[in-house]
């Protein structure tokens, strides 16, 4: 009975230690600034929807982690409209580049790095599929960096833009913000009645994760095919 007793208490220990450190953490997050917070993620989504930066900013990760700090309505709204904004303002900036300075981008030290056939990838994506493919890319890794500027060289115009990736950028904002924030005020409920508590909330976590993986991947299976060849060189239409 001492050993089990012993297991007992050491497992108990551990739920306890497992939450304090994760509440630690939250409580470090919601400690910001709500106002500095705000800004800070839509600032991120900004970097992480533009072009080249938006290759090595963790713009989903910041606004999750903004997300599990929000406390009430207003707070809510507030950071979903901020990324929401972040990403239309990364976006535009994407097709203001691409229409100015496209080609020379493209073609730059700097654009090489991307390499030459995800380039092609998003010409002939935006080419094949037109609004279509600035919907879809934003939930697409690599080409939702490329495909503003690409549809900046290509004879889209911009109110067209626009109308495609705004209810993009909406719904992926809502989708992170939404689950980052009920996420973590379920955890805070669940933590001083549920001693594995903080187990379910890692959990939940890592399935959002594996389930954001699975529907990139999915998209992917479905568009690839569009990205290999041109269309007719009209990216205001839409190819089968």
């Amino acid at each position: 009975m001492d050993v089990f007793g012993a297991i007992a208490d050491f497992f108990a220990w551990l739920n306890a230690s497992f939450n304090g450190f994760l509440l630690g953490i939250l409580d470090m997050v919601r400690s910001v600034d709500p106002i500095a917070r705000t800004l800070l993620a839509g600032t991120g989504i900004f970097l992480e929807t533009s072009l080249l930066v938006g290759l090595v900013v963790p713009g989903d990760t910041i606004v999750l982690v903004a997300a599990t700090a929000v406390d009430n309505p207003a707070e809510y709204l507030g950071l979903l409209a901020a990324v929401i904004i972040g990403a239309l303002c990364g976006e535009s900036l994407g097709f203001v580049l691409g229409r100015w300075f496209g080609p020379k981008i493209r073609h730059s030290r700097l654009g090489s790095r991307i390499g030459e056939k995800n380039w092609q990838r998003a010409a002939n994506y935006v080419d094949r599929r037109g609004g279509i493919a600035v919907f879809v890319s934003r939930f697409l890794p690599v080409l939702h960096s490329l495909v503003p500027v690409t549809v900046g060289m290509s004879n889209m115009p911009y109110r067209r833009f626009i109308a495609w990736t705004a209810p993009a950028c909406a719904l992926w904002a809502t989708a992170y913000v939404t689950f980052g924030s009920v996420a973590a005020v379920s955890y805070r409920q669940l933590a001083s009645s549920l001693h594995f508590a903080g187990y379910i909330f890692v959990g939940a976590i890592v399935v959002f994760g594996v389930g954001v993986i699975v529907v990139k991947k999915l998209l992917e299976r479905s568009e690839a095919r569009h990205w290999d060849k041109p269309g007719d060189g009209d990216a205001t239409t839409t190819e089968d």
